[in-house]
């Protein structure tokens, strides 16, 4: 579908008019394509592949999956977000890499497919979910996969679902692992240090049908703050010690041997980084890095390398870029901006991505956004000709690797597997 803005449409022509009195003339972008992406082209035309495709390059993959690993102090372990990586391939292939079997789950259908793919996984839901959805998740489980339910730890965030959940385990007549969110900073709900975990700690106790599994803190904020004054130093430091003192409340209301083998979930991608040793949490959990989607592009995150990119065939490549209604200014605009010189229509785009091969691609902001023949422009050293292949990296991983089918997985010069992604799910 083509969206053509409108605004933009009716002043487009006008908007050149006094523009170097308002910014310095823009310069050439466009330049030879990198011969890594003409690579991945040629593996792909060899495939015979000519629809927008997610590609996955797994020596990089790997070579990410390491060093993740390789930072982990002594008794630190892994957990897999699924929901980053949401593809049964893609998650059994990190788990023999990086040697572990737990993973982070944020949907009843996904808890689901890993249960019955993975039963021998322990699973920590990475949000709370409606106590209605935990209920569909054993009726979806049959006899042969109703063991797998045992490795769950359900999150739980107030007193509220801690109250559902236990009435849900009185009616299944079995024993629910809890995982309590902590507030360690992000203001996105859970518990804090305080009366009310009291309360949801002494609960867990005294039933019979629950099990405390542990705490879950997420700090994904700090990284995002300035580091002027120390900020960002202060905010670490603030929600390691509430996840301290949240730990210290627990171990008045329950014994040493239950406490030494509490999870302790910490961090995700963008935070892993910071965590050096155990004495907070045991256990850290990521997945984006693995894969590492523009959003990921940080000063903590700068080992890791870009592993996934949508690679869309062009439809039409243009040798100029002419402009619907405003064919008057085509020739002013270019000679401002020579990154408008020339265009191409892709197949499909409106993606949450930006391009990235050839160089200099970018979108053009009057045509506007279009999920069916997306327009790109390029500078006028732009090579490109219909039927071969643009490249861009997706922002996030998680929503944008369900948009494409099954994964084309590359390596050595070629499309060496396809991987499966789950059916998409909130």
């Amino acid at each position: 579908m083509l969206e053509l803005n409108r605004r933009n449409l009716f002043l487009g022509g006008a908007a050149i008019v006094g523009v170097s009195t308002l910014m310095s003339k823009p310069g050439d972008r466009s330049g030879p394509r990198d011969s890594y992406f003409l690579d991945v082209q040629t593996a792909l035309t060899d495939a015979n592949i000519a629809t927008p495709t997610l590609v996955i390059d797994r020596a990089r993959l790997n070579a990410n999956i390491d060093i993740l690993v390789g930072h982990l102090p002594d008794g630190m372990g892994y957990r897999i977000v699924a929901k980053s990586l949401p593809s049964l391939a893609l998650i059994d292939h990190i788990r023999r890499r990086a040697g572990t079997d737990r993973l982070m789950t944020f949907n009843q259908p996904m808890l689901t497919s890993l249960s019955q793919a993975m039963p021998d996984a322990n699973q920590l839901l990475g949000k709370p979910l409606p106590v209605q959805a935990a209920r569909n998740y054993f009726e979806s489980l049959g006899e042969v996969d109703a063991p797998a339910a045992e490795n769950v730890q359900w999150l739980i965030d107030s007193n509220d679902r801690l109250a559902q959940y236990a009435e849900l385990a009185r009616a299944l007549d079995r024993t629910l692992r809890m995982n309590i969110e902590l507030d360690v900073g992000l203001h996105r709900g859970g518990f804090e240090p305080g009366a009310d975990l009291q309360a949801a700690l002494e609960a867990i106790r005294a039933d019979a049908n629950l099990e405390f599994a542990g705490f879950m803190g997420y700090e994904p904020h700090i990284p995002a703050l300035p580091t002027t004054l120390g900020w960002r130093d202060k905010a670490l430091k603030g929600a390691w010690k509430t996840y301290r003192d949240a730990l210290d409340q627990a171990a008045s209301v329950f014994d040493e041997n239950t406490m030494r083998g509490l999870t302790r979930n910490a961090a995700g991608s963008p935070t892993y980084r910071y965590y050096e040793d155990t004495e907070v949490a045991n256990e850290i959990s990521a997945g984006s890095c693995l894969v590492k989607p523009t959003h990921f592009d940080s000063d903590l995150l700068e080992p890791h390398l870009p592993a996934s990119f949508i690679a869309t065939p062009v439809i039409k490549s243009l040798p100029t870029t002419r402009m619907p209604g405003l064919e008057f200014a085509d020739g002013a605009k270019r000679a401002w901006d020579p990154n408008y010189s020339k265009t191409v229509f892709i197949y499909g785009g409106h993606w949450l991505a930006d391009p990235v091969d050839p160089p200099g691609l970018s979108y053009n902001p009057t045509f506007g956004r279009s999920s069916n023949q997306e327009m790109l422009n390029g500078g006028p050293d732009l090579d490109i000709k219909a039927d071969e292949f643009v490249f861009l990296r997706p922002h996030q991983s998680e929503a944008v690797f369900l948009q494409f089918g099954d994964i084309a997985v590359y390596e050595g010069g070629q499309i060496v597997d396809r991987w499966p992604v789950f059916e998409a799910s909130a």
